[in-house]
């Protein structure tokens, strides 16, 4: 028993390094921009399918894929903020809202059309790392390892740079900022960008270890709220955490119940956090 649950521990924590990842993006646009991405998951999507392409088409390397995952997710956030965001960014939550739902629901509905909802795999297998009494996934530590070089990256941009020092004072005071000479406009831009690069960057490790279609984004968009709830909205390194906490309970909780019961639990705890705790158990920043 002892065995099982190391094993299915470190299983969890290492999918919750991603899952943070994932989150990490949504908290970032709703801490800088006040704007909750509907597109997320969508874009979660897009970084499966351009993995899946890049490596069954063209018989490209899934890690160097993600470079190009990478690099497409950035100027595909450039490019929704300044078609939609941008022209509601000042504008009451509910018309950010329907914005990015709006995109989401463009990308679903193109990609239904063009991949259809046949579930896609990236046929792609890295063995196993024995560590002592725990096997892991070759796939999954790599994601794992993946996830933290890029939460280390954010963190030395968002600290460590002048564009990265921009959007914090941005998100600290929009107006101040802009009054010290910040450009506030293509600030939000570069927010938006880094966050949704995230989304497709986790989605892009996601599938190489689980089978996905155009529509599996939004189960993990909706683990990206439960998340950012848990560990604060606006709070990256909460997301993190958030992250691991949600990916140890989807390892430990089938060891006890059926697996049908991880969702329940994770949108009851959703639930508790709002009630008791509503800034997260670590704060907004």
């Amino acid at each position: 028993m002892a065995e099982q649950l190391t094993a299915s521990l470190s299983d969890g924590l290492l999918l919750g390094f991603v899952y943070g990842l994932a989150a990490m993006g949504l908290t970032l646009i709703w801490g800088v921009m006040k704007v909750i991405n509907l597109a997320h998951g969508a874009t979660m999507a897009l970084g499966m399918f351009v993995v899946f392409i890049l490596f069954s088409r063209l018989n490209l390397h899934p890690y160097l894929a993600l470079l190009l995952v990478v690099l497409l997710g950035l100027l595909f956030g450039y490019a929704v903020y300044a078609v939609s965001v941008h022209r509601v960014i000042n504008a009451p939550y509910l018309s950010t809202l329907l914005a990015t739902f709006a995109v989401n629901m463009i990308i679903i509905g193109a990609g239904t059309a063009v991949f259809t909802t046949t579930p896609r795999t990236v046929d792609f297998d890295m063995g196993r790392v024995q560590l002592g009494p725990v096997t892991l996934l070759g796939t999954r530590l790599v994601a794992a390892l993946i996830s933290l070089v890029a939460t280390a990256g954010l963190y030395v941009f968002l600290y460590r740079t002048r564009p990265g020092k921009s959007i914090r004072a941005v998100a600290n005071n929009r107006a101040a900022a802009s009054l010290m000479g910040v450009p506030t406009s293509s600030t939000l831009a570069l927010a938006f960008g880094i966050g949704t690069m995230l989304a497709a960057l986790a989605g892009g490790l996601i599938a190489t270890f689980f089978p996905f279609t155009i529509l599996s984004g939004a189960g993990y968009q909706t683990k990206g709220f439960v998340i950012g709830v848990l560990g604060g909205l606006g709070n990256p390194t909460g997301a993190l955490i958030g992250g691991l906490i949600l990916g140890a309970m989807e390892g430990l909780i089938p060891v006890f119940l059926p697996v049908n019961w991880v969702p329940v639990i994770e949108f009851v705890l959703f639930v508790l956090i709002l009630l008791v705790r509503p800034s997260g158990l670590f704060g907004e920043r």
